[in-house]
This record gives structure tokens, sequence and C-alpha cells, in this order.
């Protein structure tokens, strides 16, 4: 196989749509206006505006035009994600191995560069976790359990490592993984959660990290038991 450039592995109108976000301009001009720069028909360039809409490139405002969207590496994996469990229930396994392995890795690299600010939001977050546990009935502090994760994550300088934890967390919810705990499990998760932000609270990163460690051990034998059942 012969190699490719960068632009041989975009459409044109995803090209065209690059070489517009470099620009710095927000909007783009209607898909008339680029037929007329790129030569491709309006149909087709159509086809290649929903592309771009699904990876999350782009969107379309009434009565405004085609806007021009930061990139995110989150809406491709989700999307792909979701096709790849759909097809095999494994797929989400090893996404989720992969999900682990990049928390564990950047763990130090993440817990080190949280503010002050961060760290605040982390301790509200077991609290209103707890509340939720011991409230009756019982609620499950989903929204909660992303949200430590992806807070203690958010000032990684990668895009990439964002958009792999947070499809994650929307595949997770979509399979419904979310609703399906029992009170003792989510009792310990967040025994584990507790230690994870007081060893943050205290600099004791180590500590942090072997309870994250054990936390995700929990977390993969309990996918790997209702996975299943979900999708019986």
């Amino acid at each position: 196989m012969s190699p490719q450039s960068i632009a041989d592995q975009l459409s044109p109108f995803l090209e065209y749509l690059a070489n517009h976000h470099n620009s710095g301009t927000e909007f783009l001009p209607s898909l008339s206006e680029i037929n007329k720069e790129t030569g491709r028909s309006v149909s087709i360039l159509r086809e290649e505006l929903e592309v771009a809409k699904a990876l999350g490139l782009a969107e379309v405002k009434p009565r405004v035009g085609i806007k021009c969207l930061p990139y995110s590496f989150t809406p491709a994996v989700a999307k792909s994600l979701a096709y790849a469990v759909t097809t095999n229930k494994d797929m989400f396994r090893q996404f989720s191995d992969l999900r682990n392995h990049i928390e564990t890795s950047y763990w130090y690299q993440a817990v080190s560069s949280l503010a002050d600010d961060d760290i605040e939001t982390l301790k509200n977050i077991v609290q209103r976790a707890q509340q939720k546990l011991q409230s009756a009935p019982i609620q499950i502090p989903h929204p909660e359990h992303s949200l430590l994760h992806l807070t203690i994550y958010s000032r990684l300088d990668n895009i990439f490592v964002q958009g792999i934890l947070e499809a994650y967390w929307y595949i997770y919810e979509a399979i419904g993984l979310n609703v399906y705990e029992d009170q003792k499990y989510l009792e310990r998760v967040w025994v584990f959660h507790q230690q994870m932000v007081d060893s943050i609270v205290e600099g004791d990163y180590l500590s942090g990290y072997q309870a994250l460690i054990a936390h995700m051990d929990l977390l993969f034998q309990r996918e790997q038991k209702n996975v299943n059942v979900l999708f019986e």
C-alpha cells in the first residue's frame, strides 16, 4: 500500500472545513458557495456535511449557516464504540480495559495538575454521593461517579485522552451500567473514591493510585458480570 497524505484521508468538505477552522472564522459559506470553490456538487457536499456533524466538527444553525466547531475526539470515539458494542458486547470490556490503563497511566500527571477549585469540586462530589447513598430510598450517584473521574483528569492537556474517557461514560450510561448496581457495590465504590480524593487533598498521590487500582479491579469484575446480563 502506497503512503497517503493527510488530505487523502479527508473528504473534500472535511479538508475545506479544516482549512476554514485554521482561518479562525466561525461560520462557513453556504454549500452553493463551497460548490463554486471546490467544484464538489451540492448534494455530495450535503452528505459530507452530515459526516462532519456526526463527528462533532460542524453544526447547522437555522438562519445563520454552517458553524465550525472546536475539535473534540469524543463524538468519533463514542459513535464508533456504540457501533462496536452493538455488534459485539465483548467490545465494551476491551474498551473498558483500555480506559482503565489510561486512567492509571495518567494518574500522577492528572492529580498533580489539579487546581484548588478542582479539589473542592471533588470533595463536593463525594459529599453529594454519600448523601444519595444514605437517602431513603437509596439514589444511585451515577452523575457523581462520572463527574468525579472526569474532573480528576480534566487538566490533562491531551484532547485524545479526554475523548476516550468521555466516550467511555457515554457508552457506560447508554448500555445501562449506570442503573445496574446494588447498594453494597456502590458503598465499596465510594469508599475507594473517598480514599482517592482524600489522598489528593493530602498530596499523597501513591495512596490515591493504590485506591484507583483497587477501584478499577472492582469495576472491571462488575462489568464482566453485568454486560452479559444487559445484552441478553
